[in-house]
């Protein structure tokens, strides 16, 4: 007569088959934690893993202005809102940068605005420490007269990107700035500055361009103010020491090069490049730069350009959310790949547009949203894309299938959303228990699911799944958890 303990090991098998067959076959979903802040009242910031199990979350001081950033060290860097009483403006308007532990303790807490400046939007945390922020910089109606501009009444707030170093837990110094202001063109007034012909200096912007606190959608809270290029988004690629900015009312996104001094920022010579601080490639709208015309308009009110990490599929290549604006029923999805020479340098054929004619891939699936929103690739080849407007977060396949997908139970509007490898190694992350791949405090079937992933090599290891503390993740560990889950 067989034992009880015998007859139950030729279903065990068939479990563990089902569940490394399960595996393969879900696989698509790229193993890691997705951290996202609604915007409102009462803000926190999240970390949750594939099963909408929360792992950490960290109460906010202030609202926030744009989107949260974990960093390799496991602290949280975060662009708030400081009070200000000299700027007509609302929305995702910052000045307060905070960096918070793992635990939530307070490391890095700097203010940053001034009668002429403030920052707003989006913040981007460099290698060596600094942060680049996005900031309005005021001019008035006389200055943005005499730079060319033929229709405005009343201020202009052109963006300019700077780089502050934390100096001590409540300050910081700006180490590198770079403005709009300073690579304009005009051709209305030949008695003012700037004045040339636009469509041959396609690395300068037009002053006459748009509306001055309007672009389709006011200045941010849709006020009247002088929000002129609406920047909403900064990244940086540390391969080429470059920058992209994304302007919402211009409907195009800029590459700036980052490895000039502040001096050489402001003209057109030095860096990397040579050409100072100019415009060393565009991309979303060459009616711009009269090179184009409404259909040659591939952008709408886009936001979230970033560039596709190195050893990720479409490495290189920009990736971004196109809004649509606010009369329009989809957004997409768009990955652009940029016209490199030989040398790595951006090309522009004489007397046309930069290229791509179109987007390497594109995505829509139904969704929709007129605000804020984004998208990042991950290592897996999947990306992940936030609806901002809904609190809508999904990952999506290349081929256009949608993996994961999560809806923030309180409804708020989530700026952008970002998934992370799981900690392992030089990281300790979260206190665990062995066997707890996916961190959530129970041993179940969906922690072999994950180690599962791990032993094949479709997953991030993570300490956990390391059952048997050998120092790898195979079927011993999966064998060894799956007697513990079912004989206990």
């Amino acid at each position: 007569m067989i034992s009880n303990r015998n007859s139950f090991l030729i279903p065990k098998k068939l479990v563990l088959f089902t569940l490394v067959s399960f595996s393969i076959l879900y696989s698509e979903v790229f193993n890691g934690y997705t951290l996202y802040t609604p915007m409102g009242n009462n803000p926190v910031t999240y970390l949750i893993n594939n099963n909408n199990a929360m792992i950490r979350s960290w109460p906010l001081p202030a609202s926030i202005a744009s989107i949260s950033y974990l960093l390799p060290d496991s602290s949280l860097l975060v662009p708030l809102r400081a009070p200000t009483n000299s700027w007509n403006a609302q929305g995702p308007m910052g000045g307060r940068l905070v960096r918070f532990d793992w635990d939530g303790n307070i490391l890095w807490d700097f203010t940053f605005t001034g009668e002429d400046f403030i920052p707003h939007h989006d913040i981007e945390p460099l290698p060596n420490g600094n942060v680049l922020v996005i900031c309005f910089d005021r001019k008035t109606q006389e200055e943005a007269i005499a730079a060319g501009r033929s229709n405005i009444n009343g201020e202009m707030w052109p963006d300019k990107i700077v780089e502050i170093e934390p100096t001590t837990p409540n300050n910081g110094v700006v180490v590198w700035e770079w403005s709009m202001w300073d690579h304009l063109i005009q051709d209305e007034n030949p008695s003012a500055d700037n004045y040339g012909v636009v469509a041959d200096h396609p690395e300068l912007l037009d002053i006459n361009l748009g509306n001055v606190g309007g672009g389709g959608g006011g200045g941010p809270g849709g006020g009247s103010n002088g929000d002129w290029n609406h920047v909403n988004s900064v990244s940086y690629n540390a391969e080429r020491d470059e920058i992209v900015i994304s302007s919402r009312h211009m409907n195009e996104f800029y590459v700036i090069d980052h490895s000039t001094t502040t001096e050489e920022a402001a003209g057109h010579t030095g860096g990397n490049s040579g050409k100072g601080g100019d415009i060393l490639y565009r991309w979303g709208n060459p009616q711009n730069y009269d090179r184009g015309n409404a259909q040659s308009q591939q952008l709408v009110a886009q936001h979230g350009v970033n560039w596709i990490n190195p050893g990720f599929p479409g490495e290189g290549n920009f990736i971004l959310f196109n809004n649509g604006g606010n009369n329009s029923n989809t957004s997409y999805v768009y990955e652009i790949v940029p016209p490199l020479d030989e040398n790595g340098n951006y090309f522009i054929n004489e007397n046309e547009p930069f290229g791509p004619s179109y987007p390497i891939w594109t995505f829509s699936g139904g969704f929709h949203s007129p605000m804020q929103s984004g998208a990042f690739r991950l290592p897996n080849g999947n990306t992940i894309v936030t609806a901002a407007q809904f609190g809508y977060v999904f990952e999506v396949e290349l081929d256009g299938d949608v993996v994961w997908e999560y809806n923030h139970p309180e409804g708020n509007m989530i700026a952008r959303a970002q998934k992370f490898a799981m900690p392992f190694n030089n990281d300790p992350g979260p206190s665990f228990m062995l066997g707890d791949a996916n961190y959530d405090g129970v041993l179940n079937i969906y922690d072999i699911t994950l180690m599962v992933d791990v032993s094949l090599g479709v997953s991030n290891p993570n300490p956990p799944s390391d059952y048997n503390q050998d120092g790898i993740v195979n079927f011993s560990d999966i064998s060894s958890l799956l007697n513990f889950i079912m004989f206990n």
